[in-house]
C-alpha cells in the first residue's frame, strides 16, 4: 500500500483498537507514520469501580502495545453521546489535525454505522480530509444493519496476537463481547476465509487517492 501517513479517527478509545488494531500493527511494521485521535474517553460511562480517567490510561497502553508512540495518540474531552451537538467543533478539530499531521490516509468509522456518535466522526472526516486523502470505514459489526466489505488487510498471527494483546489493557471494558478472545479471532478467520487467507481486517472504501 502506497500510504505512508495514517491518521486514525477513534470515536471513542478502544473503537480504533477493535477494528483496525490489527492493520495498524501491519503499517508500523512496514514503515508508515500511524497517529491515533480518540474525541472521548467516555468518563460518564466508566463502571463507579473504576477511576474516571481509566479509559486514558487503558488507551495509552493499548495503543502503546500495537507500536503507536505515546506523543502521536491524541485523547481530546468531548462528552460520549453528545457528538452532534459538538459538530462544528469536531471538524475544527480535525482541519488542525489535517494541517500538523499531512495524512494520506484517514480511517474512520464507515458511513454504515449507527452510533450517533461514530456518525459524526464520519460525516466531518469527508468534510476535512475529502480532497486531501484517501479515507477507509471502519467496520463495528454490532453498529451496523449492512457493510461494505471493500478493502482487506491480511493478518498473521503475530499482528492478530498484537491486536488481541492491547485489547486486553482495557480491562475495564474485559466483561463487553467484542473484547472477548474466541470473538476477535473468530471476526478475523471470517474476514480471512473472504479472501482465501486464515485472518483480516476489512475497510469500507469511502475514498481512495493514489
Amino acid at each position: 500500500m502506497i500510504h505512508k501517513r495514517v491518521l486514525i479517527l477513534s470515536p471513542h478509545t478502544d473503537d480504533g483498537e477493535i477494528s483496525a488494531g490489527g492493520a495498524i500493527v501491519r503499517f508500523i511494521e512496514e514503515g508508515k507514520d500511524v497517529f491515533y485521535v480518540a474525541f472521548s474517553s467516555c468518563e460518564k460511562s466508566v463502571e463507579k469501580n473504576f477511576p474516571g480517567d481509566i479509559l486514558k490510561k487503558e488507551c495509552k497502553l493499548a495503543t502503546g502495545v500495537l507500536g503507536i508512540d505515546n506523543s502521536d495518540n491524541i485523547l481530546l474531552d468531548y462528552e460520549v453521546r453528545e457528538f452532534p451537538h459538538l459538530r462544528q467543533e469536531i471538524l475544527e478539530d480535525m482541519i488542525k489535525l489535517k494541517k500538523d499531521i499531512c495524512p494520506d490516509l484517514v480511517i474512520t468509522p464507515s458511513s454504515f454505522d449507527t452510533h450517533q456518535d461514530h456518525q459524526v466522526i464520519y460525516n466531518e472526516t469527508l468534510r476535512a480530509f475529502k480532497k486531501s486523502a484517501s479515507i477507509f470505514g471502519m467496520e463495528h459489526p454490532w453498529n451496523n444493519l449492512n457493510f461494505r466489505t471493500d478493502i482487506f488487510i491480511e493478518l498473521n498471527e503475530a499482528q492478530v496476537m498484537k491486536k488481541i494483546d492491547a485489547l486486553k489493557q482495557y480491562t475495564s471494558q474485559n466483561k463487553k463481547d467484542y473484547f472477548d478472545e474466541k470473538y476477535l479471532r473468530a471476526h478475523l478467520f471470517t474476514r480471512g476465509m473472504n479472501i482465501g487467507v486464515k485472518y483480516a481486517e476489512v475497510f469500507e472504501c469511502i475514498r481512495l487517492k493514489l
